[in-house]
């Protein structure tokens, strides 16, 4: 009796064990299909590459970088895409969205298509988001559908997203799933699911791969041959979107959300906070209401048109990069929302919003005084030290807080009379 009472119990686990299981989902992630082809990734951080090599090595297709943000095009775009089709190699375009709006999104759609349009492309056009900021996962999916949508309508080719397989499976929506996924995802034997796509069409496996051709690491992937465009025409050129003025007199509106800034409007628009203040006539720039309608026009202040991205290189610091983009270390850091000044790593993207013209390192655009700060220093010490005043000396670094300066930034002391 007590053998059949164990017998009956291990039978019923047994059961619940395979009725649960029913109810777990499980979700498949492999390749779209079992044709892989072996491709690359590069940009102007691999510098002068021997693509004749690259096609000897066994590399089927290249991704090529074309631009970023809504001005900046990769200086090697051009020769990466010809070397590339001159050795017979499938080659793709990929933009790096910086995108803080859906506006910005068109902007840089449109943008996207502009730089590559006349160009005969293989692969679908890649859209790499993968920075954030302070945007929430909701505006993070809004701007990615609104640039997806905008790039596909503007060349009538089919894309992408690429995206590392934590964003894919944390924040990128189930309503994306639309377009097919390119993933990175480094140093496993396979990508991990996300629980959202089924298939991958790409798998960029490692960041330190070697071709020869190529001098030092670059990424390495698997594609599928659903990477390829149905369409392999030449671009486009890129139509006009009514909602984005080609000229640089950009006036939109903006309706304030709870939680708003100036400081935070103005950083996404690529304008600054005396602008609005000025524009909007705003009397008190700390004190903005949840619907209150604003203008913008980025037409003038720190504009996309002075912004740039700098990668950090080894040996950089915050002060040398100030120096040679003629901004400050105050500015990088209250754009970039540095923590610790001194502590800056390679590879890390900065956004560079300069009100000068760039100019060569230890050429002081007044000609004159450049001063690196010491420990101690008090800008009024400063001032005092050389003849001038807080105020002359705020304005030509555009210091936002005099009282907040950080040692070993080289500041620009002029002693030039109007």
């Amino acid at each position: 009796m007590k053998k059949n009472r164990l017998t009956n119990i291990f039978i019923l686990l047994l059961l619940l064990t395979l009725v649960n299981s029913m109810f777990v989902p499980v979700f498949g992630f492999g390749p779209s299909n079992n044709n892989i082809y072996q491709g690359i990734d590069v940009s102007s951080w691999q510098g002068n590459i021997n693509f004749s090599l690259v096609r000897q090595s066994g590399i089927d297709v290249v991704y090529i970088k074309s631009s970023e943000g809504s001005t900046y095009i990769d200086p090697y775009f051009e020769q990466n895409y010809n070397n590339a089709k001159a050795n017979g190699l499938k080659v793709g375009f990929y933009h790096y969205v910086t995108a803080r709006s859906t506006y910005q999104a068109k902007q840089q759609a449109n943008f996207f298509a502009r730089v590559i349009s006349g160009k005969s492309v293989d692969c679908r056009l890649a859209m790499d988001f993968e920075s954030f900021g302070n945007l929430s996962v909701s505006e993070i999916n809004e701007i990615s559908r609104v640039f997806l949508e905008t790039l596909q309508d503007a060349t009538k080719k089919e894309v992408v997203i690429y995206s590392n397989s934590y964003t894919a499976r944390t924040i990128l929506s189930s309503n994306l799933t639309i377009y097919p996924l390119w993933v990175a995802n480094y140093d496993v034997s396979e990508p991990g699911g996300n629980g959202k796509w089924d298939t991958w069409v790409g798998w960029q496996y490692t960041s330190t791969g070697n071709v020869r051709g190529i001098s030092g690491y670059v990424d390495r992937n698997q594609f599928t041959e659903d990477i390829f465009l149905s369409d392999n025409s030449e671009l486009p050129p890129p139509t006009v979107d009514p909602e984005i003025p080609p000229d640089n007199n950009q006036t939109i509106t903006y309706t304030v959300k709870p939680g708003d800034t100036l400081s935070e409007i103005a950083l996404k628009y690529g304008t600054t906070v005396s602008n609005l203040v000025d524009l909007n006539n705003i009397r008190n720039p700390n004190l903005i209401f949840p619907g209150q309608i604003l203008t913008i026009n980025n037409s003038s202040g720190s504009s996309n048109a002075n912004q740039t991205i700098y990668i950090v290189k080894s040996g950089d610091t915050l002060s040398h990069i100030a120096l040679r983009y003629n901004t400050t270390v105050s500015s990088l850091v209250r754009i970039n929302n540095i923590k610790n000044p001194n502590l800056i790593f390679p590879g890390q993207r900065i956004v560079i919003y300069s009100q000068f013209n760039v100019v060569d390192e230890g050429q002081n655009s007044c000609g004159k005084i450049l001063y690196k700060i010491k420990y101690g220093d008090t800008l009024n010490g400063i001032a005092l030290k050389y003849g001038t005043t807080v105020n002359a000396i705020v304005r030509l670094n555009d210091i936002k807080n005099p009282n907040l300066i950080y040692a070993g930034e080289t500041i620009r002391i002029s002693n030039c009379r109007n």
